[in-house]
């Protein structure tokens, strides 16, 4: 575990890519081979099942550090994380441990088969072996939410400079169902073993967002025009007469999308797709907010299913006929996918259609229309591109629609977590209602570190209540809050939900009475919402 924890500690303590990639090298240099293998399933959120609440942890933590509850919270609402906070809490350790990181999980695991009582003389014991780091380490195993400052992306090349291996290699081996507790770390990169995951995705091709004018990008018949759909990206595999349903955050969701697995029934074995799963009916997209009510739950009601039908369109094809088809350029891929699309016939199965104009002039006016036909903008994808690993420049950008924005006055703050912990950095905003302020966002990013010291400052001299971690200010900084989206939702007390909010700048300019009203967003809502 020590090993372990010197890395997080070597991470946590360095914003530079070229020391985070020297800690992550000599990690795999040094540790076991289930050492690496558990390593990069918590780096890559495939931590093992949690066997203690965190309710447990709690009172197990204030039994031991003989402290009273209290404390224990007003200790939790400042240092903002729970797995630091108990790392803190327990007295000093009375013994050392010589386990490995894989040691302890595998006995976490084992927990399962335990009592209460088992697991509780377990963590205990734990706890009075480790030192700070590893408490942290440990506590963090056991909570979830393992998020150190490390991207999937630097796991990547990383390891892809350990294994003198080449970067898409490793971002494809890391695709998939994978199981740490039954894969050794030569398993994992052996491309035999690979090749018997008949589920297993391919790795996304992202685009950047466009970072000069189009018209730098050459002539407009050197490219593929499309709407930037606003859905869930996916890709549909079909392989041995089996169907799969991958999004792009690695999760599987077959049972999430029942009409997509009778759709892959129809396609030929070999394939697999690659676009948007949208809400979609009578041949055209529905509002994102429709696709939303399938997200999350456990099960799909017939309900549902009537009230929010979705479609793949797809965009591009990355395997055909069992052959690896990522490396042939654009044009020959869409050729491809437009005769399976046109060969199947399936009511769920569309396909995203270029858009064609005579210059980039009408490419910019198509583009302005983007939110009329429920897209985000534009996807501008050279016809000669391969399908490329993670994020890239040159072959695929998005031209994005500038975001909806509106002025907010901040009522309450809370404090952040990780780096922020000891920052009040998250914040909810309210829109004016007659003489009353009506809460109607809550962002915690688009603020410079300066600034957000400056709002810190703020909120510790101008607090008016406090619930719990919340703060309630004074009225009286107004900030401009940028967001993709907006939908009707009862659940709020504005009646209204934003897509993606964040904070676009601080209004030091203009005084809270001059911030917008609840009936402006009721009109954007009008415009725009679903």
């Amino acid at each position: 575990m020590k090993n372990f924890a010197e890395l997080i500690t070597k991470l946590d303590q360095t914003n530079k890519t070229k020391d985070k990639l020297e800690a992550l090298q000599h990690f795999f240099e040094t540790s076991s081979s289930k050492d690496k293998v558990w390593a990069i399933a918590l780096f890559t959120h495939r931590r093992p099942k949690r066997q203690v609440n965190t309710r447990q942890l709690r009172e197990w933590c204030m039994e031991m550090a003989e402290i009273p509850e209290w404390l224990f919270e007003e200790s939790y609402h400042t240092v903002g994380d729970l797995a630091e906070t108990i790392s803190l809490l327990l007295p000093l350790p009375t013994s050392e441990s010589s386990y490995q990181l894989s040691d302890w999980i595998n006995q976490l695991i084992a927990l399962k088969e335990k009592s209460d009582e088992q697991k509780k003389d377990f963590i205990l014991n734990a706890w009075s072996e480790l030192d700070r780091m590893e408490r942290f380490v440990f506590n963090k195993i056991i909570t979830g939410g393992f998020r150190i400052g490390v991207s999937q992306n630097l796991i990547t090349q990383a390891l892809a400079n350990f294994l003198n291996r080449e970067k898409a290699d490793i971002a494809y081996a890391l695709m998939g169902n994978w199981d740490p507790e039954t894969l050794t770390f030569d398993q994992l990169f052996d491309q035999t073993e690979a090749e018997k995951d008949l589920s297993k995705p391919y790795p996304f091709f992202l685009a950047h967002p466009l970072e000069k004018i189009p018209e730098e990008l050459g002539h407009t018949e050197e490219w593929q025009v499309e709407w930037k759909w606003d859905g869930i990206r996916g890709q549909l595999i079909r392989r041995n007469q089996e169907t799969f349903i991958w999004s792009r955050g690695e999760e599987l969701v077959n049972e999430k999308f029942p009409e997509l697995i009778d759709l892959g029934s129809s396609l030929p074995d070999g394939l697999v797709l690659d676009g948007e799963i949208l809400a979609f009916d009578e041949g055209k997209p529905l509002p994102f907010g429709i696709l939303q009510t399938r997200i999350g739950r456990k099960s799909i009601s017939k309900k549902i299913l009537k009230d929010a039908p979705v479609s793949l369109l797809a965009y591009d094809l990355l395997e055909f006929e069992g052959e690896d088809f990522r490396d042939y350029p654009l044009k020959k891929r869409r050729q491809i996918l437009e005769e399976v699309v046109r060969k199947t016939k399936h009511p769920r199965l569309e396909i995203s259609s270029p858009l064609l104009a005579e210059n980039w002039d009408e490419y910019a006016k198509i583009r302005e229309n983007s939110r009329a036909n429920l897209a985000e903008g534009l996807m501008l994808k050279h016809k000669d591109s391969p399908y490329e690993t993670g994020r890239k420049r040159g072959n695929w950008w998005k031209w994005k629609i500038d975001p909806l924005t509106i002025d907010g006055v901040m009522i309450y703050a809370q404090k952040g977590h990780g780096r922020r912990a000891d920052l009040y950095s998250d914040y909810t905003f309210a829109v004016w209602e007659g003489e009353n302020l009506v809460p109607f966002a809550k962002a915690y990013s688009g603020l410079t570190d300066s600034e957000m010291r400056e709002v810190d400052q703020f909120v510790k001299k101008n607090t008016r209540e406090r619930f719990g971690p919340v703060r309630t200010v004074k009225a009286e900084l107004v900030f401009e809050i940028a967001f993709e989206g907006i939908q009707a939702s009862p659940r709020h007390k504005s009646g209204i939900a934003l897509r993606f909010p964040r904070i676009l700048r601080w209004r030091k300019d203009k005084p809270k009475e001059e911030a917008n009203t609840l009936q402006d967003l009721k009109d954007l809502l009008k415009l725009y919402g679903g």
